[in-house]
């Protein structure tokens, strides 16, 4: 599939889930089958350049016309997953985040999607939600951020940090089949986590169990329940995916290399459920820092 451009599209990290494709009903299933043999499968980052593509017209088309039948593709002991992207659900979901989020001031907003064209999608979305009441992505995406809710889904053994010096690899799917060259072929590093299904929804228990003693409540507390809740839709043989993704572009290779961010909130956990409130401050000190980083590079920008 032809490249929509060259240029990377930064900032943006990903959770994903690859479900086998047992998990999909016919006609999508051989629809599935027959695209996980393609050898020219498209990338994460063209997915994020054809959804910023939608934007340049005016006025600008903030949700796709129709929903894309591109996924990624991976195997998990000789099983074929796979990870539709459903940009078109995830436009409208996104698209509601920013209209009620505050995240831009009313005027800015307004001039970026006039209110006619944010109505007109939340109509077409209200619809389709009707005929689509169990409809729900596959992809969950933070900018500027990987949420630390993430985070207890994985562990710091499965972290995968792919450089130029580790030959092919490549995010979003195994290798250049996805639609990008891996890191020995002169593409940015890749750093990733990946988890079977059922531990990730064992890890969201126990976290959930340690924060909640220790804690009450609170955002990590919420962003962990969301999160479960989101897991708990999905085959429990699936493939769970935590992805730097664009962020790779953005952190110079020595903060990519030193992030651990997953052994920290484990750390965070344990401490809290051994009652050691000192060593819990300062792992999440260590982790506010670490992002803090982050959060001032898209203020610079």
């Amino acid at each position: 599939m032809p490249k929509v451009s060259s240029v990377i599209v930064p900032y943006a990290s990903y959770l994903r889930v690859y479900e086998p494709l047992a998990a999909f009903p016919e006609p999508e299933r051989g629809h599935w089958a027959r695209y996980a043999r393609r050898p020219d499968r498209p990338s994460y980052q063209d997915e994020l350049r054809r959804s910023l593509a939608d934007l340049l017209p005016v006025p600008p088309v903030p949700v796709p016309v129709h929903e894309s039948d591109d996924a990624f593709v991976t195997e998990v002991d000789g099983v074929v997953c796979v990870c539709p992207w459903r940009t078109r659900l995830r436009g409208w979901q996104a698209l509601g985040e920013l209209a009620s989020g505050g995240r831009l001031p009313p005027a800015v907003l307004d001039a970026v999607l006039p209110p006619v064209v944010r109505r007109q999608s939340a109509d077409d979305y209200e619809r389709w939600r009707a005929r689509n009441p169990d409809a729900r992505p596959w992809i969950r995406t933070a900018t500027w951020q990987v949420p630390l809710a993430w985070f207890v889904l994985v562990t710091d053994d499965e972290r995968e940090y792919l450089t130029d010096a580790d030959g092919p690899g490549s995010g979003a799917g195994d290798g250049p089949g996805d639609g990008e060259p891996g890191p020995g072929a002169g593409a940015p590093p890749v750093l990733r986590y990946r988890t079977p299904m059922v531990q990730a929804r064992r890890r969201v228990a126990r976290g959930l169990k340690a924060l909640k003693e220790s804690l009450g409540g609170g955002p990590l507390v919420e962003g962990l329940v969301d999160v479960g809740r989101w897991l708990e839709e999905f085959h429990p043989r699936s493939l769970v995916e935590l992805d730097y993704g664009g962020l790779v572009h953005a952190l110079p290779a020595e903060h990519l290399a030193a992030d651990h961010s997953a052994a920290d909130v484990a750390a965070g956990i344990a401490a809290l459920r051994a009652g050691d409130s000192v060593a819990a401050g300062a792992v999440y000190a260590r982790l506010v820092e670490r992002w803090r980083v982050v959060r001032d590079r898209r203020s610079a920008n």
